[in-house]
């Protein structure tokens, strides 16, 4: 798609009074807030496969999100089965408290129309989040938004479907705030690391994680060994995109990590996003489940910690000193991220609510 200029971005932004109104006429009032969900692993499903489809009932007591993904990794004449599969999967099963995403093709391929035509009237209803390849810009979200206001309208649906963007190219990297901005619909972003790495001209096949030749060399001192420091390739656009999306009240993700035979390099991964700001990651293999359930759950010693502060200062202001160290209402705020995000889990999780003593 064409993209506007920036003497066009004024034009492009809506109004403070029109932002949340529907698009179309009958279309479901957007969300003033978003919706409060635990949603530590987003866990990949290719609905084409059959026997991946029955183990659906399954993962929906395992995971917190299960995504029916008919985008990448989908070859080109499973493209139907697998849009089929997934409506088939949507209607044969109750999610409850877990959520239902699908990732659909991307705005310029020949698939992405017939993903909404069909998906929107048959499974609407239940669908809580369509994720959204390669968004360059607002435009994009523009028109997805306007697409399933007319839809959702059509079909008589009562809730508005969400939108995730994955920031997969360099342009949607440049863009990340606009995109952000652009529709009451957003949910979220996720990092895209492959094809991003593509799209910058970066030198590595790797899907996500680090490289080895991606470092820095300690200070030379004679006679010793100069030791090198790899160094996270995905920091700085994790951080803009953490950024952006806390600046909107919308939720970071780190995306897939493609080496599934190095659980280590997951985690540590995984690790690095939560503490930078992301509420979770995509799941590719089940080996991954735990891994993102055990990160993106924060650490029972923290969370006794920060108990202790709102304990301790119960409106958030003044300073008090807890174990030797200072906590005022700066390290109030922090405490609150974590046992509000215990809470969260606790509600799903019921072994973690008893460690956690909520």
């Amino acid at each position: 798609m064409l993209s506007p200029t920036n003497e066009e971005d004024s034009i492009l932004t809506k109004t403070p009074s029109a932002f949340y109104k529907p698009l179309a006429i009958g279309a479901p009032e957007p969300f003033r807030e978003l919706p409060v969900t635990l949603e530590r692993m987003i866990h990949f499903v290719p609905p084409h496969i059959e026997k991946m489809r029955a183990k659906v009932p399954d993962l929906i007591k395992k995971v917190d999100v299960v995504l029916g993904n008919l985008e990448d990794a989908i070859p080109a004449d499973a493209k139907t089965d697998a849009r089929r599969g997934f409506i088939q999967m949507a209607q044969d099963n109750d999610f409850g408290q877990t959520g239902l995403w699908t990732r659909v093709n991307c705005l310029n391929s020949p698939w992405f129309l017939d993903d909404l035509m069909e998906i929107v009237p048959a499974v609407g209803e239940k669908l809580d989040v369509i994720m959204l390849p390669k968004v360059e810009g607002p435009w994009d979200i523009h028109y997805l938004d306007q697409l399933l206001a007319q839809l959702e309208a059509k079909a008589g649906i009562s809730k508005p479907i969400m939108i995730h963007a994955i920031l997969e190219t360099a342009e949607g990297v440049k863009n990340v705030e606009a995109i952000a901005a652009a529709s009451p619909r957003m949910h979220g972003m996720s990092l895209g690391p492959a094809d991003l790495a593509a799209s910058r001209g970066m030198k590595t096949t790797r899907v996500g994680g680090g490289h080895p030749d991606y470092a820095v060399l300690a200070d030379a001192s004679e006679g010793a060994a100069r030791t090198a420091y790899q160094q996270d390739l995905w920091h700085y656009t994790v951080a803009k995109m953490v950024d952006a999306c806390l600046s909107y009240g919308l939720k970071p993700f780190y995306g897939p990590f493609g080496d599934f035979s190095d659980a280590d390099a997951c985690e540590g991964q995984f690790r690095n996003a939560f503490l930078m700001g992301c509420l979770g990651a995509w799941s590719l293999h089940p080996t991954q489940i735990d891994i993102a359930k055990r990160v993106f759950s924060p650490d029972p010693s923290e969370v006794a910690f920060a108990k202790k502060i709102l304990d301790a200062m119960p409106d958030g202001t003044g300073a008090v000193m807890i174990d030797g160290k200072m906590q005022d209402d700066a390290t109030w705020k922090q405490a609150k991220v974590i046992v509000d995000l215990a809470k969260l889990v606790a509600s799903k999780d019921t072994d973690l609510a008893e460690i956690y003593g909520l």
